[in-house]
C-alpha cells in the first residue's frame, strides 16, 4: 500500500520536472524571438542570425532538481522507517507486559494451588492420625475389658474357694486370701498403668508428629522461596516462644544445606506469621523447640 508521504513526494517530483521542461521551453522561445523567416533579402549579403542556448544549465537545474527530489524521498523514507521502528518498539513494549502479566498471574495460581494442596495434605494426616487413635484406644479398651474380666473370673475362683475352706482352715484362708487379693490387685493396677502409660506416650507422639506437620506447614506458607532454594532443603531452627504460640525469636541452630538467602528467607517466614500453631497442640507445646524446615520441591 503506498502511503501519503509517498504520494506526496512522487507530486513533489512530478511538479519539479514539469517546472524544468517549462523553463527549457522559456529559453528557446526567448532565444527566437528575431527569427525573421519571411524577411525579404538584402542585396548587398546574406546576413544570418543563430541563438546559442546553453543547455548545460539546463541539464544542471533538471540534475539538481532531480537530486532535491531524491533527498526528498529519501528523507521521506527514513521518517517512514522510523515510524515503523517506533510501532514496532510499541508492541514488543506491549507483548512484554502481557507476557509480564500472564506470569504473574500463572505464579500467582501456582502459589493458591500449592496452598489448596498443603492444606488437603494436613486434612488427610490428621484424618489417619485420629483413624490411628482411635484403633488404638478400641485395641487397649479390649484388652483392658479382658483384665477385668480376668480379674472378675479370679475374684469368683476366689469366693468358692473361700466358701469350700472357711470352715476348715480359716485362720488361715483369710490370711492366703488377703495376700492373693493384694496380689491381684497389685497385678492388675500394674497391667492398667502400663496400658495407660503406653496410651498416653502413644497419644503424646502423635500429638507431637501433628504439632511438627502443623508448624511445618505454617511456615511453608509464610514463606517466599528464593530462586537458589532448591529441592532437599533440611534446615534445623531453634524458635523462642511464649504461650499461645508467638514467635520471641527464630534462628538457625543446627545443620542447613541452603545458602545465606535461603537461610534468612526461612526465618523470616517462621517470624512473619507473628504466632504458630498452638489451640489443640498445649499438652504438647514447649518453650523452645528445634524444628526441622523441609522443602523437596513443588
Amino acid at each position: 500500500m503506498i502511503s501519503w508521504q509517498e504520494i506526496g513526494a512522487q507530486a513533489r517530483a512530478f511538479g519539479l520536472a514539469l517546472g524544468v521542461h517549462l523553463l527549457m521551453a522559456a529559453l528557446v522561445v526567448l532565444g527566437t524571438m528575431n527569427w525573421e523567416p519571411f524577411r525579404k533579402p538584402k542585396a548587398q549579403a546574406i546576413a544570418i542570425e543563430a541563438v546559442m542556448v546553453d543547455t548545460s544549465k539546463i541539464r544542471e537545474q533538471r540534475e539538481e532538481a532531480q537530486k532535491a527530489v531524491e533527498r526528498e524521498k529519501l528523507r521521506d523514507e527514513r521518517a517512514e522507517e522510523l515510524r515503523k521502528q517506533r510501532e514496532r518498539e510499541q508492541e514488543q513494549q506491549k507483548e512484554r507486559e502481557r507476557k509480564d502479566e500472564l506470569e504473574k498471574k500463572r505464579q500467582a495460581d501456582l502459589d493458591a494451588q500449592k496452598k489448596r494442596e498443603s492444606q488437603l495434605k494436613l486434612e488427610q494426616l490428621r484424618k489417619d492420625q485420629e483413624k490411628k487413635r482411635e484403633e488404638e484406644r478400641k485395641k487397649q479398651q479390649e484388652e483392658l475389658d479382658r483384665i477385668r474380666a480376668e480379674a472378675a473370673a479370679a475374684e469368683k475362683k476366689r469366693k468358692e474357694d473361700a466358701e469350700m475352706l472357711k470352715q476348715v482352715e480359716a485362720k488361715r484362708q483369710r490370711e492366703a486370701l488377703e495376700k492373693r487379693q493384694k496380689e491381684d490387685a497389685a497385678i492388675l493396677a500394674q497391667k492398667v498403668g502400663e496400658e495407660e502409660r503406653a496410651f498416653q506416650a502413644g497419644r503424646q507422639a502423635e500429638q507431637s508428629d501433628l504439632y511438627q506437620a502443623a508448624i511445618q506447614s505454617f511456615v511453608t506458607q509464610n514463606w517466599l522461596r528464593p530462586p537458589t532454594a532448591k529441592a532437599g532443603l533440611r534446615c534445623t531452627l531453634r524458635i523462642v516462644q511464649i504461650p499461645g504460640g508467638e514467635v520471641i525469636s527464630a534462628s538457625i541452630a543446627g545443620t542447613c544445606n541452603g545458602d545465606e538467602a535461603t537461610k534468612r528467607s526461612i526465618i523470616a517466614a517462621v517470624e512473619r506469621g507473628g504466632a504458630l500453631p498452638y489451640r489443640g497442640f498445649e499438652d504438647v507445646f514447649e518453650r523452645e523447640i528445634n524444628f526441622i524446615f523441609i522443602y523437596d520441591g513443588d
